[in-house]
């Protein structure tokens, strides 16, 4: 820093007495000036004096030998006494110490943290999940061997909730105004045409419900008409046609519940095989932007459930059956379940929900649980026509 720029006339700022030699005589006969600094009192009392620093060439009065002043100044530099330790000027503020540690991104784990078990997470309420399969088996095994038309009741009840639920999911996430009315009645109707007419029944009740659809749909303002009733075709077609399989299967006279004992079963252990043997060995993802859950290590395990679950139930419950037409059947079986759940998985991506419903704790809603019923039931009908014929 140089004199000028605090301002003070020539020869302010040296400390001692004023310079007299040769170059204060050109200048005149000007006064001496005062030994200091030149302000004002209030600034004098608030100034400190600067600290003199020796320069690199060591004390200007000093005789001793240059080697000496130099191991000197070494020997105080290590000691840090020629340091400015305070605030230079007035206007600053004493400086803060530095931090001896910074912020930031937590380093690598270290090898005890990741020797440290990973608990995996079964995403959903297990204890609710099996109390509520339990109940159901125990409605569906009482029905299916008591009273076979009881059991096309549950099958109705069945259809309708989900019905309700797809139809509701519709309004809400899309603005989609499907008529519940004609769905569920003429839903209900296929599945007892299908128990008591077979498959032409099922085709006729298929038609006149989608007739049904295009026609209480006109009550209503003309506007998105086209896109209402085909979402409620589409309806009519994805649950109760689907559904009216599993009365054909029942209504086979020799081993109808058996039958469909076979499919639930199948169905379900296909549905437990894939959950275990994904959450347990899952690593390489099956389908990422329709199911992020679903692996293939878990489709092999569906797979392998099945098969061995299809060889005993086509062995021992289905009349004429044989171990490998099971094998070939609960391979059907994972295949299409699958497929299934990823189907309603894409309808649930699409609306932006997780699940269709809260009917059944820990399972979601009812659709939550037909979703691999549904494309099942056509794939295991036609199978036991092909292998063991209608019955």
């Amino acid at each position: 820093m140089n004199e000028s720029s605090w301002g003070a006339p020539p020869g302010a700022g040296r400390w001692g007495p004023p310079d007299q030699g040769p170059a204060a005589a050109l200048r005149g006969a000007a006064p001496p000036a005062p030994a200091g600094p030149v302000h004002d009192a209030g600034d004098a009392a608030q100034t400190r004096p600067m600290p003199i620093v020796p320069d690199a060439g060591g004390h200007q009065d000093d005789d001793r030998d240059p080697r000496d002043i130099r191991d000197d100044r070494d020997h105080r530099d290590d000691r840090g006494a020629a340091r400015l330790s305070g605030p230079l000027f007035r206007d600053e503020k004493p400086q803060e110490p530095m931090p001896t540690s910074f912020p930031g991104p937590p380093g690598p784990e270290s090898p005890q943290d990741r020797e440290k078990p990973q608990k995996k997470s079964a995403g959903r309420n297990l204890r609710a999940a099996i109390g509520v399969g339990v109940g159901l088996g125990v409605v569906i095994a009482a029905s299916l061997f008591v009273y076979k038309p009881l059991f096309i009741g549950v099958i109705a009840i069945a259809v309708v909730v989900g019905l309700w639920e797809l139809t509701s999911r519709l309004a809400e996430r899309k603005d989609i105004r499907v008529p519940l009315v004609p769905l569920a009645i003429g839903g209900t109707a296929m599945v007892i045409a299908g128990y008591v007419r077979g498959a032409e029944g099922a085709w006729v009740a298929m038609s006149l419900t989608a007739l049904a659809v295009l026609v209480w749909r006109m009550t209503d303002a003309p506007e998105n008409y086209l896109r209402d009733v085909t979402a409620g075709i589409f309806a009519a077609f994805y649950v109760p046609f689907l559904a009216t399989f599993v009365a054909l299967m029942l209504a086979a006279e020799d081993d109808g519940p058996q039958r469909v004992l076979t499919f639930l079963l199948l169905t379900v252990v296909s549905d437990t095989g894939a959950y275990a043997v994904g959450w347990r060995f899952g690593k390489t993802k099956l389908a990422p932007r329709i199911s992020p859950g679903k692996t293939r290590e878990g489709l092999l395990g569906a797979v392998a459930f099945a098969m061995v679950a299809g060889a005993l139930c086509m062995e021992f419950l289905i009349q004429e059956g044989a171990w490998w037409q099971g094998l070939l059947l609960g391979l059907a079986v994972a295949v299409s379940a699958t497929l299934g759940d990823l189907g309603e998985s894409m309808i649930k991506r699409d609306l932006g929900i997780k699940d269709m419903g809260t009917l059944l704790p820990g399972h979601g809603g009812i659709m939550d649980r037909l979703d691999s019923l549904l494309p099942t039931a056509p794939v295991v009908w036609l199978l036991f026509v092909i292998f063991v014929g209608a019955g």
